[in-house]
């Protein structure tokens, strides 16, 4: 024993360390002893995982597709490292001078000339030693459930970080670890510059080994082999950003745990190996946790073709949004109070990180398999600012109802089968330029039961009702907020205040009518009064309906645009109402009808007309003979007789002066 001075250069960095160097055998003999220790204190093989759970301990774990990782237990002990040196491996313990042995730094040597990893890089003067990374304690852990307060477990500017990224995705140093960690601190200041240097550059140049999950022997696994070759799986993302960081004097740790990735199959238990490797730093006196792999990018369904897709959100994840898909082999490092058994774990529902980056918050229920009730489950998601939202129930839209809320959405699943049925609920920003949806749930729903009654029409389009996005559209003040309308006589109204000025289209469709597309709009008839607007509906028969609402800008000679549509349903069997009079391009949409309200008229009869127009001369109804209308407050009435004939219309002189007559309503008479 005794002290030891590396000086090659006046640069280098001088240790002043005792030292304590065992023949390999004396180490193995060591290793031996704790190895039957640990073993001895299992039962029958089981060990306790600290979350409640005993199941079975290999020695090594397994990646996302079962490839062996490794289960080093979490906790402090006393560190033995072995290094290969001609052929020659002895075991070096390391401790500072006049101190009891303890793990002060692990070192790694790579083949060619041995020397200590640079702990000095360019413009990062005073660097400290990498202190023994202690284990999580009190002041790491954060509280269960997540508070919504932030997505990240400490405060991070990234505007302030976009120089530095931008610096970080360009160096291009691949021939040694310490060289390129020397590059990329550079530009770094804070522990929390370094490891955000080291995470830009490894999620961005770092892909998944898709042949290497196929064929594990070609699979780089040492930190130097990643680098080089530009490419591994979780141990290998892991490994090497624990080597970058311990170069860069930052306390890291690589963790092993279960996951909820690639293959995870709603509700699923979880034995066995561990499929997922990930990191935890050392940063501001605490414990945080990072997954490069997933930070990196996505593998397509069929796992053959890996695409770089930056994912923020698994750096320096929050812990309670991190415990979604990460659970560590050690609960210590789920870095939560309190932290979650494996059966919760495996119970939760899965939020993904589209979830949280979208602005999510809560989703109800929070388990991942849903028993419907007497034909029904329902779901609701909070979220912190406008949302649309879309779902899939096996693929389709057709078997649920979903209303949009100011701060999320609710849905009620009303599934036409019994059996298992796979539910997805899709999300994007209501400001967002693209029509691109994101998955941000998955449920199992289990159903028992049939309501056939909640049979809905295919035309039924998601969300269903007005809310904030029918608002922004000029909708406000709906006569009826909810997304159905129930009708017994197979009448009903809808008014609106217009906020904007806007011309609207509605239409009623059913899968039980053959409505040509001119009917669909003549069983509804609009009422305009200043800025309010009134919908009359006339139901042909009874059943299931979709009230489907366009609306476009009067100054705009386009087409009309879709906005929403309501749900109308009537079980009076009894009801069959003809649509109303067909109206021609004179008629002005304030003009308003009074009587007679519907397009069919009975034969040989005289019928009672009542209509509101303004700016006329005169008003004509033209049947067999002609009858004039006469005008009273604002009124145009008077009579004709249906005698003799199988149309009836309505024609207007707007000018005294001109001798013409414009149509402007066309009534059918009944066959005698």
């Amino acid at each position: 024993m005794g002290t030891m001075d590396f000086k090659t250069d006046p640069s280098a960095v001088t240790l002043n360390l005792l030292l304590i160097v065992h023949p390999e055998e004396t180490a193995s003999k060591q290793k031996g002893q704790r190895e039957r220790q640990t073993e001895s204190s299992r039962s029958a093989g089981l060990q306790d995982d600290g979350n409640g759970n005993s199941r079975s301990q290999p020695p090594q774990g397994r990646d996302l597709n079962g490839w062996r990782v490794s289960r080093e237990p979490c906790k402090q002990t006393q560190a033995v490292t072995s290094y290969s040196n001609e052929g020659t491996q002895v075991t070096v313990e390391i401790h500072p001078k006049d101190t009891t042995p303890q793990l002060f730094k692990k070192l790694s040597f790579g083949k060619g000339p041995r020397r200590l990893p640079s702990l000095r890089g360019q413009d990062n003067k005073g660097f400290q030693r990498t202190e023994a990374p202690r284990p999580p304690g009190g002041k790491d852990l954060h509280v269960y459930p997540w508070d919504k307060s932030s997505l990240k477990s400490m405060p991070v500017d990234l505007q302030q970080f976009e120089k530095l990224d931008a610096y970080a995705l360009k160096v291009n140093v691949k021939n040694s670890v310490e060289e390129l960690v020397k590059a990329l601190l550079k530009q770094a200041r804070t522990d929390l510059e370094k490891v955000r240097a080291i995470w830009m550059w490894i999620c961005h140049h770092i892909e998944y080994d898709i042949v290497g999950y196929h064929n594990k022997s070609q699979l780089p696994s040492k930190p130097i082999d990643v680098l080089q070759t530009g490419k591994s799986i979780c141990e290998g993302y892991a490994g090497l950003f624990e080597q970058m960081c311990s170069i860069a004097g930052i306390q890291c740790m690589k963790l092993s745990g279960y996951s909820k990735g690639y293959g995870y199959k709603m509700g699923q238990t979880f034995t066995g190996d561990s499929d997922h490797a990930w990191n935890a730093v050392y940063l501001d006196g605490r414990w945080h946790l990072l997954d490069s792999t997933w930070g990196s990018g996505a593998v397509d369904d069929s796992f053959t073709k890996f695409t770089f897709r930056y994912n923020e959100f698994y750096f320096l994840t929050h812990p309670a949004l991190f415990i979604n898909n990460h659970f560590p082999d050690n609960s210590n490092w789920q870095l939560l109070k309190p932290t979650l058994t494996l059966k919760e774990f495996e119970n939760n529902m899965l939020h993904n990180s589209n979830f949280y980056m979208l602005g999510l918050l809560t989703a109800h229920p929070e388990t991942a398999v849903i028993q419907t009730v007497n034909g029904k489950a329902s779901v609701s998601v909070d979220c912190r600012s406008a949302t649309l939202f879309t779902f899939k129930l096996k693929g389709t839209d057709e078997h649920g109802l979903m209303t949009l809320k100011k701060h999320g959405m609710k849905l009620d699943i009303y599934p036409q089968k019994t059996g298992s049925h796979k539910l997805q609920i899709f999300a994007k920003p209501s400001k967002a330029s693209e029509d691109v949806y994101n998955c941000v749930l998955e449920y199992v729903v289990e159903c028992k039961s049939v309501d056939k009654a909640m049979r809905f029409p295919k035309d039924l389009h998601q969300p269903v009702g007005p809310s904030w996005f029918t608002e922004r559209q000029g909708f406000l003040r709906p006569s009826h907020p909810d997304p159905i309308i129930h009708t017994n006589d197979g009448h009903c109204s809808v008014t609106f205040t217009l906020g904007k000025d806007i011309s609207i289209l509605a239409s009623l469709h059913s899968d039980n009518s053959s409505l040509t597309e001119d009917m669909r709009r003549r069983h509804i008839m609009q009422i305009h009064r200043g800025n309010q607007i009134e919908l009359k509906i006339h139901l042909p028969h009874a059943g299931n309906f979709v009230l489907k609402i366009y609306a476009k800008k009067k100054s705009d000679p386009g087409n009309y645009d879709y906005i929403f549509n309501y749900l109308i349903t009537c079980l009076n069997t009894e009801v069959k109402w003809p649509a109303f009079p067909q109206s021609y391009s004179k008629w002005v949409e304030d003009y308003e009808i009074l009587e007679p309200l519907s397009g069919l008229l009975p034969a040989n009869r005289n019928i009672q007309f009542k209509l509101k127009m303004h700016g006329i001369a005169k008003v004509l109804v033209q049947a067999e003979n002609t009858y004039p209308l006469t005008q009273s407050r604002g009124y145009w009435e008077g009579t004709c007789n249906t005698s003799g004939c199988r149309e009836v219309f309505v024609m207007v002189h707007e000018n005294a002066n001109h001798s013409f007559y414009s149509h402007v309503l066309k009534y059918e008479v009944e066959t005698q």
